[in-house]
């Protein structure tokens, strides 16, 4: 599996570029089925999180909430003007707020774990370094 280190915009513009590109492919295939589209978000969300750097890896629970709403936009109910393509946005927002939601979650848990592995690599190279006490 490919290990790339995404910065914090590159995780957003990643997650919002595949997000978009989804959410075209599913009005194409599955005529616009909001599931499909948020069952699609999770794994995406998983992996943002572990691809995003380390350093900036507090971004990827903020970046997926964006690349929802980005990848929304073509399956957004829309009738005449702006007003009523973002009404057709909020209310797809609204009502598939259980897949935002859990995508963010599984972002921010990817991320925790994520922390915790490093930093007990990190206490154990430190234990390997220091010398034996003698008794």
């Amino acid at each position: 599996m490919p290990n790339p280190r995404l910065t914090g915009l590159g995780g957003g513009l990643f997650s919002g570029a595949v997000m978009f590109a989804l959410g075209c492919l599913d009005q194409l295939l599955f005529e616009g089925s909001l599931t499909v589209y948020g069952v699609l978000f999770l794994p995406l969300s998983v992996l943002t999180a572990l691809w995003i750097r380390r350093g900036d890896q507090l971004s990827a629970p903020v970046v997926m909430p964006i690349a929802f709403t980005v990848g929304l936009l073509p399956l957004a109910e829309s009738g005449n003007g702006f007003a009523a393509r973002l009404m057709g946005l909020v209310t797809a927002l609204a009502t598939q707020a259980g897949w935002l939601y859990g995508g963010t979650a599984t972002a921010g848990v990817t991320v925790l774990v994520r922390g915790f592995r490093f930093a007990a690599a990190r206490r154990r190279a430190a234990a390997n370094r220091r010398p034996a006490a003698r008794a």
